[in-house]
């Protein structure tokens, strides 16, 4: 027996009308119309539905039960399509964002926030990685979006270039070179260094090659943990990490945040958003639209 969604929600409005003529007139329908559809519905449940008196129309014992289950079946329905609605506009779902850098504080941390707040509906999950496993991971659409370096000339999908951030000695804070406001490579050289071998590590220490190789030979102690035991390890003294500020927004005991400069300022990252055109996740595409706005690419065509 099939039964249309638009007969349920005729007899709810009936049966809150207590009156076929009011009942029709509310929904700008004859009320022939109403009384033929429901005589119908009546005639396909083989039971009489509504009792037709002088003094109104009234649900008879079936007819209160069969209007629980419709106004249930009316209520999940509209739920169902108002959420593929939302999914539909972005408003709600899932979206997976691939990160390499710390969200303690910085550009990244804000951006999320504020996405958060203008999409609460959408669930984020990130994802940590580094650049090959993150860019493997869209091509499979099991990340929607990366937030990566500017380091990656292979890249056949989109791009939207983004904000820098500055290199950082986290220190230990009694260290010698804490007495001083802002660090040169060269103070830092021969040092010994932690690097991580996760995340931004691998572009860090092609960095730090760059910079301190003419300095040098250099003293680098690999370490496959997160940033929160980099930082124990510095406070413990092993050493002296060299992060990007998003990660400074966290304080660790015994450790001292110092700038690293290059003769023209501070040492910077550049940073971007990569994604794939086929990805067809509908809470992409206003993530990136927020990203725009603000961070707008400065250096295509204006107009």
């Amino acid at each position: 027996m099939q039964v249309e969604l638009r007969d349920l929600r005729w007899a709810i409005v009936a049966s809150q009308h207590r009156s076929l003529r009011r009942a029709a007139e509310a929904l700008n329908i004859r009320q022939s119309t109403l009384s033929r559809r429901i005589r119908e519905l009546e005639y396909r449940l083989g039971a009489e539905l509504f009792e037709r008196t002088n003094g109104g129309t009234h649900p008879t014992l079936i007819g209160r039960e069969f209007l629980d289950i419709a106004r249930r079946i009316v209520e999940e329905t509209d739920a169902a399509f108002s959420r593929l609605k939302a999914m539909s506009n972005g408003q709600a779902g899932r979206l997976t964002i691939g990160v390499y850098v710390s969200l303690a504080t910085g550009n990244l941390r804000a951006t999320l926030a504020e996405y958060r707040r203008r999409f609460p509906g959408v669930g984020v999950h990130t994802v940590d990685g580094a650049h090959d496993r993150l860019l493997c991971d869209m091509i499979t659409s099991s990340v929607d979006v990366a937030i990566m370096t500017i380091s990656y000339p292979g890249w056949d999908g989109h791009k939207l270039p983004l904000w820098s951030e500055r290199v950082v000695a986290a220190l230990p804070e009694r260290h010698p070179l804490t007495k001083k406001t802002v660090l040169q490579w060269a103070d830092i050289a021969g040092e010994p260094l932690l690097v991580q071998q996760r995340g931004a590590g691998p572009e860090m220490q092609r960095l730090l090659a760059i910079k301190l190789d003419p300095l040098g030979a250099q003293r680098f102690l690999h370490q496959d943990v997160s940033v929160d035991r980099l930082m124990g390890l510095v406070g413990a003294g092993f050493g002296i990490c060299p992060i990007l500020e998003g990660a400074t927004g966290a304080r660790y005991e015994g450790v001292a945040y110092r700038e690293v400069h290059d003769h023209d300022g501070p040492t910077r990252f550049n940073f971007a958003a990569y994604w794939r055109e086929t990805n067809s996740n509908p809470a992409l595409q206003p993530f990136l639209n927020l990203l725009r706005e603000r961070y707008p690419d400065l250096s295509g065509p204006t107009g």
